[in-house]
């Protein structure tokens, strides 16, 4: 018996080799989302940094305003990144716990990474008109980084959750007074004339162009892409889909000019291990804010 050989062409073997490549990106991806925490409850403290009767004060609290809203905040810590860094985490994590329902992309997610002693307040796409970009930088640097640095991790988590609830039930001014007392949260001082005249010059003579430099210059940074400049939120990179772009939203709202991409569906979520607890399908495109202690 003859054994014949069967050669593949060079298309062939090209063909092959994406394949398994394509084929080896998809197992790896399965394993690395495998690795992200399971949702257990509304405080998934892995890092164990929250005190019994703060975990269960919150807990209560973060489901009575569910319950009254359909809104959905979940608190999680961890002990390492590994080496990711956080924006990219939140979004992996916000988006495997599919928090806030479907169609409305209303969920929260504050982040807390221990070791790296960095922390992350990731928004839903439904929600960042209402808790701003600007809101979450003002939250974690008054209420998380001053009680984290005093070793207060509970007491820095629980007024967080505090002024989130806050903001979302319509009644930011409290929080936006206190930044106003805060020089430190505010965009570089800069005469009102010069700016006036660098945005009509900028805009005359290079259009766009311009918006993708000065607000970075002179700008606040809220978070990676984010930058808060002359009472305007701008925020540059890429869409849910891959294109590049960039948007800007005056006064507290703030977009994201992308669309979400999340399907519809009920209240249960895939990624919950178990439990009474899970997703409701919602996603995030990036929107938010992170800090360090």
């Amino acid at each position: 018996m003859t054994t014949r050989t069967v050669s593949l062409s060079r298309p062939g073997r090209f063909a092959a080799a994406v394949l398994m490549a394509v084929t080896a990106l998809l197992f790896g991806f399965t394993a690395f989302a495998a690795e992200l925490p399971a949702l257990t409850g509304r405080v998934v403290d892995n890092a164990g940094i929250i005190d019994a009767a703060t975990k269960a004060a919150l807990t209560q609290k973060l489901a009575d305003f569910e319950t009254k809203g359909s809104d959905q905040i979940v608190v999680a810590t961890i002990n390492s990144l590994d080496g990711e860094e956080i924006e990219p985490y939140a979004n992996r994590l916000f988006r495997f716990w599919k928090l806030g329902q479907a169609g409305e992309n209303n969920g929260v997610l504050l982040l807390v990474a221990k070791n790296d002693h960095k922390m992350r307040i990731e928004v839903g796409y439904g929600l960042e008109g209402t808790l701003t970009d600007l809101h979450t930088k003002l939250i974690i640097e008054n209420d998380m980084v001053p009680a984290f640095r005093a070793g207060d991790f509970s007491g820095g988590i629980a007024k967080a959750v505090d002024d989130m609830v806050m903001v979302l039930e319509g009644n930011p001014e409290e929080l936006e007074a206190r930044g106003q007392r805060n020089p430190a949260h505010n965009s570089t001082p800069i005469d009102p004339i010069v700016a006036v005249f660098l945005v009509l010059w900028g805009t005359m003579f290079f259009g766009g162009l311009a918006m993708a430099f000065l607000p970075p210059m002179f700008g606040t940074k809220l978070s990676p892409g984010v930058y808060r400049w002359l009472g305007t939120t701008f925020r540059y990179g890429r869409g849910p889909s891959g294109s590049s772009g960039s948007s800007w939203t005056t006064g507290s709202s703030s977009g994201s000019g992308w669309s979400s991409g999340s399907s519809g569906g009920g209240w249960s979520s895939g990624s919950s291990s178990g439990g009474g607890f899970s997703g409701g399908g919602g996603s995030s495109g990036g929107g938010g804010s992170s800090g360090s202690w």
